[in-house]
């Protein structure tokens, strides 16, 4: 179905990820925590779940998501971690998996994430390796999350090494994205999920990247328009992502694409520390330019589309200059280059890039040379 085709419908619609025995669908929609229980009877082994969320999540959705589930006849215990970036530690996920023994989970009790990206990874790594392995459902509760990391299994943690460097591949039983719940997001979190659609149309779909310039400040304006608007980027993004998940799912080639801007990002989450100051989707669309400003250093895309890139992100509201101060003082490219090393994309010592051709068209290469890193890193620290 096309965007479009789209605006027409108002019912959830379903997003299929076609990994045979593994499939499992998206819905996409509103109202979707009031049938949870109807929504998870499908794919349960047995009527009793365990959910993991976080402080902030919990005081608006755990009381409504556990009394759908109990009246559903579907019993569940929870824990509840603190909210953010730090919680994608050791330390937590120890506390979780506590947390599920403790409560006696068996192979076929499932396991529930109930938030955004942070209890997605931790949920799904824990559910990864309780018992060797049982089954999870993401309710994703972030548009960054509705979009992309409940889609595709990668659970994980950070580690003072850097980010998601010990995790697992984790396929989700099913998704649950309510965009009913996007309407309680702060601002800030609201925009740095849209850093992930943005970056759906600039890997590869350069008519949604378009789609995207018209339509951005009507999908976050936060009314009834809106609403639609906005499931119509969120379907739109999951397809693609989709795709490719069916194509290349513990990716060994297409998948990498999906990291376009995160070499660059996660660079700058880690000299940041993961306090709250920058937030993934913001340091992703400042990644998201840098990708593109080493592209047209190398000859490989139009600088247009970098003024194209830049423009339509910053009127939205997201950050395309990196921050200049860090917790360990004066930001430099050197220690950046370090971060960037620490990369799980590393391949016999040489760092994997997204870069492209032009918007809509992105490649992957290791073949980047380290003084153009290190120049175009230069540059975006005193722009």
């Amino acid at each position: 179905m096309n965007i479009a085709a789209r605006a027409m419908t108002t019912s959830a619609q379903i997003v299929k990820v076609a990994l045979g025995s593994r499939a499992y669908d998206i819905h996409v929609g509103r109202g979707l925590l009031a049938r949870a229980g109807d929504l998870f009877a499908p794919v349960l082994k047995q009527r009793r779940g365990f959910i993991v969320t976080d402080a902030t999540v919990a005081a608006l959705y755990l009381e409504p998501l556990t009394a759908n589930l109990k009246a559903s006849g579907i019993r569940t215990d929870h824990v509840i971690v603190p909210a953010g970036e730090a919680t994608k530690s050791f330390a937590h996920l120890e506390k979780a998996l506590d947390a599920m023994l403790a409560a006696k989970c068996e192979r076929h009790t499932m396991i529930v994430a109930l938030g955004g990206g942070v209890i997605g990874d931790l949920a799904g790594f824990a559910a990864s390796i309780l018992l060797r392995g049982v089954d999870f459902i993401q309710i994703p509760t972030t548009l960054l999350s509705q979009v992309d990391s409940s889609v595709g299994g990668k659970t994980g943690i950070n580690t003072i090494a850097g980010k998601n460097l010990v995790g697992s591949f984790h396929q989700p039983r099913l998704v649950l994205a309510d965009t009913d719940v996007l309407a309680t997001l702060p601002r800030r979190e609201l925009l740095a999920g849209y850093a992930e659609v943005a970056k759906y149309g600039l890997l590869g779909d350069a008519a949604f990247w378009s789609w995207l310039e018209k339509n951005a400040n009507i999908a976050l304006g936060g009314d009834d328009q809106a609403h639609d608007t906005l499931r119509q980027a969120i379907v739109t993004s999951c397809e693609a992502k989709a795709r490719i998940v069916a194509a290349d799912e513990k990716e060994s080639s297409e998948r990498a694409l999906l990291n376009l801007g995160h070499t660059f990002g996660h660079a700058f989450e880690a000299e940041m520390g993961y306090g709250g100051e920058l937030l993934h989707g913001e340091a992703v669309a400042m990644g998201m330019v840098m990708a593109f400003d080493i592209s047209a250093r190398l000859g490989l895309c139009p600088p247009t589309d970098v003024d194209r890139i830049r423009a339509h992100l910053k009127a939205i509201g997201l950050p395309v200059d990196p921050p200049r101060q860090g917790p360990h003082g004066t930001i430099t490219a050197a220690r950046l280059m370090e971060h960037m090393t620490q990369d799980k994309k590393m391949k016999d010592g040489a760092l994997t890039f997204v870069l492209a051709r032009g918007i809509g068209s992105a490649f992957l290469t290791n073949e980047v040379p380290a003084a153009k890193v290190q120049e175009t890193l230069t540059a975006a620290l005193s722009a």
